[in-house]
């Protein structure tokens, strides 16, 4: 059964690279820096690394009273427990996935740059909706690009928007005052120098 920490209103939503020798020791640094949702990305097919992981990350954000979401992965996010999933297009649909994790699971959707998908994910029972990239992204270099106006136009839907792709500390607040309530990073966080710092920086958007 997955820990009932719930959404918070809004703040920095990181999302793990790996695999990587020190993840542990980066999210805590990520959380002391005040990060607010961890997702767990992995792509990779080594199970026993991947569960271990989720395991120690899930006891480390339940203590901070922070969710700790998996990519894709449902039945991952069952067995050990995490506070629920982020889906993408060609992953399971929201059905299964509250069918597998309960009610009260976070199930967050990426909607990339449409509003349709927005709207079909909303009426299907998502927790969140995800837009990007809005800017150059590391990670998903050939992401399809959103913009601010979409966020706005995602406001009449009533769920908490989630921006990702290529955001900085600098480029932000344009996201954050057309509807973001939160702001997702990677790179901006994980491949920092000083990962705390970074992420103190993405935090202090929301306490202005």
């Amino acid at each position: 059964m997955h820990r009932s920490t719930k959404l918070p209103a809004h703040g920095v939503y990181a999302i793990t690279n790996g695999p990587r020798a020190t993840l542990i020791d980066d999210v805590e640094q990520a959380l002391g820096g005040g990060v607010v949702i961890v997702q767990y990305r992995d792509k990779t097919n080594d199970h026993a690394r991947r569960r271990a992981e989720a395991s120690e990350l899930r006891d480390i954000c339940y203590r901070r009273d922070v969710p700790l979401l998996i990519n894709d992965d449902v039945d991952l996010a069952a067995e050990i427990g995490a506070n629920g999933v982020h889906l993408g297009e060609d992953d399971v649909d929201i059905a299964h996935a509250r069918a597998k994790l309960g009610s009260g699971a976070i199930i967050g959707v990426s909607c990339y740059d449409s509003i349709e998908r927005a709207r079909d994910s909303a009426a299907r029972g998502a927790d969140y909706l995800a837009f990007g990239s809005f800017f150059a992204s590391p990670t998903k270099p050939n992401a399809r690009h959103a913009t601010p106006a979409l966020l706005a136009a995602a406001r009449t839907l009533d769920l908490p928007l989630v921006a990702i792709g290529g955001i900085t500390p600098d480029n932000a607040p344009a996201l954050v005052n057309a509807g973001a309530d939160f702001i997702a990073v990677v790179s901006g966080i994980f491949s920092a120098s000083d990962i705390r710092q970074a992420a103190q920086r993405y935090a202090a958007l929301f306490s202005k």
